[in-house]
């Protein structure tokens, strides 16, 4: 068993998950996080609580350090102060030199020295730009050491979150640490319609959810008949007209009423004729003994 707790940068951003260090801690209060920058301020979204570390895989994480302090606390409004200006003064530069640039994301590092600030800029462009001018209007206007990182669109949309088509909040802005190769092969199996607009996420790419769900749906289609196959069902024989993968059952038409009937996928068999026609047919040789009618 193990505590854990976890916290948030953002209201309603990504979660993280510490070890509290024997230390209790309720929701809404400010904790210090280790981070490669040293120790941040986030709140506390998720109390400490016991869970069983070698099921849940809660293992090894970071230790908090702690509630952050008054000086903490102003530390931590400054650096917001100072990603705001940023990201509104790199803004401004980027239209007035119309360049192809769409800032997705601030980071602030505070040294505790003059120009020894460093300002992180993430940005997301169609193609690579020449920011070479930028930067040193970036560093000029800020009086800071400038850093411009060119990021794809799936690290965009984790960035700047947003919500889903399902209405839940993007699972890269929450808990997706890495993203997974997604194909439309994925959703033709799963029967969704291929239309690469209607299976995209908010940074335009597949969405991530469909790999969730394709070994459930890739097992159901290596163990179910297929659709056209004659089956046995406790209601009578018929045919398999659909399939019912969340369900793990198949859509089953009636041949003696007609009537469709969902049938779990453990109660349908395939037909004893289907089942013999699949075999080797034997025959009878002149010493009684069976052979195979092959060859």
């Amino acid at each position: 068993m193990a505590q854990v707790m976890a916290v948030s940068f953002e209201r309603y951003g990504r979660l993280y998950y510490l070890d509290p260090d024997s230390r209790s801690y309720a929701v809404g209060d400010r904790v210090l996080v280790p981070t490669e920058s040293g120790f941040e301020v986030a709140e506390c979204v998720w109390a400490p609580e016991w869970v069983d570390d070698a099921e849940t895989g809660y293992q090894d994480l970071p230790k908090c350090g702690g509630p952050a302090t008054p000086a903490d606390l102003d530390r931590d409004a400054t650096n917001r102060r100072r990603r705001a200006e940023a990201k509104l003064v790199a803004k401004k530069l980027i239209k007035r030199a119309e360049l192809p640039m769409k800032v997705v994301g601030v980071d602030y590092l505070d040294q505790g020295k003059d120009f020894d600030e460093l300002i992180v800029i993430y940005f997301n462009a169609p193609h690579r730009v020449d920011f070479r001018v930028l930067v040193g209007e970036l560093a000029r206007a800020l009086r800071a050491r400038i850093d411009l990182r060119q990021v794809g669109s799936r690290d965009a949309a984790k960035l700047l979150g947003g919500i889903g088509s399902c209405g839940r909040e993007l699972c890269c802005a929450t808990f997706l640490k890495d993203f997974e190769p997604v194909s439309l092969r994925m959703a033709k199996v799963q029967d969704l319609p291929p239309n690469p607009m209607k299976i995209s996420g908010a940074c335009g790419r597949l969405m991530c959810c469909l790999k969730y769900e394709h070994p459930l749906y890739v097992e159901f289609n290596r163990t179910a008949p297929s659709i056209g196959s004659a089956v046995s069902t406790p209601e009578g024989d018929g045919v398999v007209v659909g399939h019912q993968v969340p369900a793990d059952s198949v859509v089953v038409r009636i041949n003696a009423t007609g009537a469709t009937s969902s049938c779990s996928k453990a109660d349908v068999c395939g037909s004893r004729k289907a089942y013999e026609g699949s075999k080797p047919r034997r025959r009878r040789t002149q010493s009684g003994e069976s052979g195979s009618s092959e060859g």
